[in-house]
């Protein structure tokens, strides 16, 4: 029995030996709460919830993998995880297959979202690149990054996938800040974006418009494209402090609230674990990111620390997007909360990277010797 204990102290060094704890802890935390409402927010679907789980299971093995490999190994292959990426992004366009968009290719077992793929391989692809230049970047380091950035969000939106493609170009911008680019030039960027916005309205389509119009006004049609954010805040604001408890949820479980496992599955939270709830998952959101980017400062290697910093910041717009969109703050766009909504693809590539992270954090002293 004591060697037994003793083989499995043994085996679980092993495989957690390269894993920073504390980030872990507070993943496995918020797969746990995902786990709970989705058996809730699905009317206790079995089915679903292990397939979430199997999910989680999928990106756990790939986290403890990665964190094993050294960045200079993650360096060596990123050209190649960018390039072949962008194929399979490519190929969305030939065979990609959708309810109201083509945005997944259909691989037999599983369907992959080549655009969460981006996700990934875009900063480590900008984190390759100025980790070999002079910085902080000029223009013509600047020119570089913008079509390292342009061209998969261009394929993206076009798929047309504009909530991902948003998501991807701000990976990219994060990157860009990181490496120290002037205030000067960050002003005048967003002066530019700024201008260019009512020159874009032409180029949106309808359904693009229609949820801007809506975020406006969602009054205006309550029974149509207002329904899914009226019904939204209907919940959480009737989740109270301590909420309805779990599988109490009405706006849910009488299919008031639409896409209640993918979208909108932070307001089934707030319904059912009410203020409570929305500031514990918070606050691990927060202990997530501010842990990342920790992880970044301790890093001693340019591509390294650029990853660990674009990573933790892109996690956190996902939790900014997703809970602006579903209180009403920000137009609707389709952007899952991130480890919490259902899907596959989003879990496991966000597991993927907080692999690297934790690489990074794994052989930091290597790289600094």
């Amino acid at each position: 029995m004591i060697a037994l204990l003793r083989w499995g102290g043994e085996l679980f060094d092993r495989l957690f030996e390269k894993v920073d704890l504390p980030l872990l802890l507070a993943l496995l935390a918020l797969m746990v709460v995902s786990l709970v409402v989705l058996a809730s927010a699905s009317g206790e679907n079995t089915r679903l919830v292990v397939s979430q789980g199997a999910r989680f299971g999928v990106g756990l093995v790939a986290l403890l993998l990665l964190s094993r490999v050294t960045p200079a190994k993650l360096r060596l292959w990123t050209p190649l995880a960018y390039a072949g990426s962008l194929v399979l992004l490519a190929a969305v366009f030939v065979f990609g297959t959708g309810r109201s968009a083509n945005l997944w290719l259909n691989l037999g077992v599983f369907y992959l979202q080549p655009g969460e793929l981006l996700k990934l391989t875009v900063p480590m692809m900008l984190a390759w690149y100025l980790h070999s230049v002079t910085l902080p970047p000029g223009w013509r380091v600047l020119a570089v990054c913008a079509a390292i950035i342009g061209l998969p969000v261009a394929m993206i939106v076009f798929q047309p996938d504009l909530g991902t493609g948003m998501l991807v170009a701000a990976s990219g911008v994060f990157a860009v800040f990181l490496a120290g680019i002037a205030w000067w030039r960050i002003g005048l960027f967003a002066g530019l974006g700024l201008a260019a916005l009512p020159a874009a309205w032409p180029f949106l389509l309808p359904h693009q418009r229609e949820r801007i119009l809506t975020f406006v006004n969602p009054e205006n049609d309550p029974l149509g494209a207002g329904w899914n954010i009226i019904q939204s805040k209907i919940a959480i604001g009737s989740g109270g402090l301590t909420g309805k408890g779990w599988g109490q949820g009405s706006q849910s479980h009488l299919d008031f609230l639409p896409e209640h496992t993918t979208d909108f599955v932070f307001s089934v939270l707030s319904e059912e674990f009410g203020w409570v709830g929305v500031v514990t998952v918070l606050a691990l959101y927060l202990f997530v990111v501010g842990r990342c980017l920790w992880i970044a400062t301790q890093a001693r290697d340019g591509f390294a620390r650029l990853l660990a910093g674009t990573l933790a910041m892109t996690f956190s717009v996902y939790v900014v997007v997703n809970g602006g969109m579903v209180a009403g703050l920000l137009p609707v766009v389709g952007v899952p909360m991130p480890l919490v909504s259902f899907g596959g693809t989003s879990a496991v590539s966000l597991l993927v990277g907080f692999g690297m992270v934790m690489s990074v954090h794994a052989h930091r002293k290597f790289m600094a010797s």
